[in-house]
C-alpha cells in the first residue's frame, strides 16, 4: 500500500499544545519495575520471531531481571533496539468461509515478548508525560484509561439528543479509515511525537523504533520470506495504539464548527442545526476540511463505507421532504445517507429509539437461545445458569445505560427475552411467574441490572475512574 500513497501539497497539520513547557525524555528503567513485567507474562509456549516462549521469561524473571534491565536501559540511552525485536511472524487465523480467499482470514502478528517488554517501559512513562500535561485530545476515548466504548456512545448520544430537545437536526458524518493503522506515514508520526514534546534525543530512539522492521508469514510450518513494513504503527504491539492516538491528535482542530468524537479510529462528526440547508453546510465545509487534513496526513478514507445519518425527533423528520443529508467529496462523489448503522457495537436510527438495536440483539440471541435449548439434557442447573450469565447476559448489558431512555414497547421485548433465559437456566414452563424465577434464581430485574450499571458509571465518573460525558 505504500506505493499508492497520495502525496501532499504542503505540510500536514500539526500541534504544539501551548500547555506542554518540559521536553520529555526517557528515565532509567529499575529492575524491580522489569521483574514485575516479567512475571506478568502469560504461561504460554507460543513464541514470537525469537523463539522465546513467554513462559521461560516468566518463570526465569528472577534470574534475568537485572540483565535485561541493562539492556532495556541501554536501548533507551542510545535510541537503538535490535533488529529482532522488531520483526513480527503473522499468523493467519481462518474467519469464516472459503479458506482459499485471503479476505477471510484475520493475521495475527506474534511480537518478540522481550520488545513487549520494552515497549511496555516506553508506554507507561510515554503515557504518563502525556497525561500530566493533558496534552490528548478529550474527543478521542481509544485506548485510554477510564474511557471506553460506552462513554464515547454517552458522549455522542446525548449530544444528538440534546440537539432534539432544542428542536434542532442534528447530522453526522461516520468516516471509514481504509487500514488506518497500518497507513500511518512515519516521517509524518516522527514530526507529531517532536511537536508533542518529546527531545531530539528521545525522538531517536522513536526513529529506530518505526524503521527497519520487517514481518513473515507463519502457517502450518512453514515460513515466508520478511518483508520489509515502511508504514504504519506495529499491530499488537504496546506502544502501537498510542502512537496512533498521537498521530490523530489534531484531527478535531481542523472541525472548528462541529463536534468530532474518536474511539481509536472510529470517528464520527456531527453538528445540530434548525434547519437541513444549514446542517448541510456546515456538514459540507467540515467534511472538506477533514479530507484535506486526511490527504496531507497521508491516511485513506473509503468514500463508498463513510456515511451520513439525519437525527431529529419523528414530527421534526416527517416536516421534511428529502430527509436526507447530501455531502459532497473532493473527488465529487456523494456520501450515502443511511437510516440505520452500527456505530461502536450499537445500532443507531434518526430518532434514538434504539428499536433496531434492540430488533437486531433480540435476532441474535433467540437463534443461540434454541441451539442451547436442543442441547439441555447435557447440562446441568449450574451449567445453564453460568452460560446465560457469560454468554447471553453480556450481550444485552452491553450498552444498556445508552438505551435506557428508549421506549417500553422496545425494553420489553428485552424483558421478554431475559424471562426466556430465567426459563431455560430453570427449565421451567411458560407459566412459571417472572417474579418467581428472579427470586429463585438470585437475579436483579433487567430494569435493576441497568439502574445498576448506570449508578456504577456515574459513581466512577464523580470518583474520576471514569470519563465523565
Amino acid at each position: 500500500m505504500q506505493s499508492e500513497r497520495p502525496h501532499a501539497g504542503q505540510a500536514p497539520p500539526t500541534v504544539q499544545s501551548p500547555c506542554i513547557r518540559q521536553e520529555f525524555s526517557f528515565r532509567p528503567v529499575p529492575v524491580s519495575v522489569v521483574t514485575k513485567l516479567l512475571r506478568k507474562q502469560k504461561m504460554k509456549y507460543q513464541s514470537g520471531p525469537d523463539q522465546i516462549p513467554a513462559m521461560l521469561l516468566k518463570i526465569s524473571a528472577p534470574a534475568i531481571a537485572n540483565p535485561v534491565a541493562t539492556l532495556i536501559n541501554e536501548s533507551l540511552a542510545t535510541g537503538y533496539i535490535p533488529k529482532l525485536w522488531k520483526t513480527a511472524r503473522v499468523v493467519p487465523i481462518h474467519k469464516s468461509g472459503d479458506s482459499t480467499l485471503v479476505s477471510n482470514y484475520r493475521p495475527i502478528s506474534l511480537l518478540p515478548v522481550m520488545s513487549k517488554v520494552l515497549e511496555k517501559c516506553v508506554y507507561t512513562q510515554l503515557r504518563d508525560y502525556y497525561q500530566y500535561w493533558n496534552y490528548l485530545t478529550p474527543d478521542q476515548s481509544g485506548f485510554r484509561p477510564n474511557h471506553s466504548t460506552t462513554t464515547a456512545l454517552l458522549k455522542v448520544c446525548n449530544d444528538i439528543q440534546a440537539g432534539m430537545e432544542q428542536g434542532n437536526l442534528t447530522g453526522a458524518i461516520f468516516l471509514d479509515f481504509a487500514k488506518a493503522f497500518d497507513t500511518v506515514d512515519h516521517g509524518i508520526l516522527l514530526e507529531k511525537l517532536k511537536n508533542s514534546g518529546i527531545g531530539d534525543r528521545t525522538l531517536t530512539w522513536f526513529q529506530s523504533y518505526v524503521s527497519d522492521r520487517s514481518q513473515y508469514v507463519s502457517i502450518s510450518g512453514s515460513s515466508s520470506f520478511p518483508l520489509p513494513v515502511t508504514c504504519g504503527v506495529p499491530q499488537g504491539s504496546i506502544l502501537g495504539p498510542l502512537l496512533f492516538t498521537i498521530f490523530i491528535n489534531d484531527l478535531p482542530n481542523v472541525c472548528k464548527a462541529s463536534t468530532v468524537h474518536m474511539y481509536a479510529d472510529d470517528t464520527v462528526i456531527y453538528t445540530s442545526k434548525p434547519n437541513l440547508p444549514q446542517l448541510e453546510a456546515v456538514l459540507q465545509e467540515q467534511f472538506t476540511e477533514v479530507e484535506k487534513w486526511i490527504k496531507s496526513n497521508k491516511l485513506f478514507l473509503n468514500t463508498d463505507k463513510t456515511v451520513t445519518m439525519l437525527f431529529g425527533t419523528a414530527p421534526k423528520l416527517h416536516k421534511l421532504q428529502n430527509p436526507h443529508l447530501c455531502v459532497g467529496t473532493i473527488s465529487n462523489g456523494t456520501l450515502t445517507t443511511v437510516t440505520s448503522l452500527k456505530y461502536l457495537g450499537m445500532w443507531l436510527d434518526p430518532n434514538l429509539s434504539f428499536g433496531p438495536h434492540i430488533e437486531k440483539l433480540s435476532s441474535k440471541l433467540y437463534p443461540k437461545l434454541g441451539a442451547l435449548y436442543r442441547n439441555k439434557s447435557c447440562l446441568s442447573p449450574a451449567v445453564r445458569k453460568q452460560i446465560v450469565q457469560q454468554m447471553l447476559m453480556p450481550a444485552i448489558d452491553y450498552g444498556d445505560v445508552v438505551y435506557a431512555a428508549a421506549p417500553q414497547t422496545h425494553l420489553h421485548k428485552l424483558t421478554t427475552l431475559y424471562n426466556s433465559f430465567c426459563r431455560f437456566a430453570l427449565q421451567c414452563n411458560y407459566m412459571t411467574h417472572h417474579c418467581d424465577m428472579l427470586k429463585q434464581l438470585n437475579w436483579p430485574s433487567l430494569e435493576s441490572r441497568r439502574t445498576l450499571h448506570l449508578s456504577s458509571l456515574v459513581f466512577k465518573s464523580i470518583s474520576g475512574s471514569c470519563h465523565p460525558t
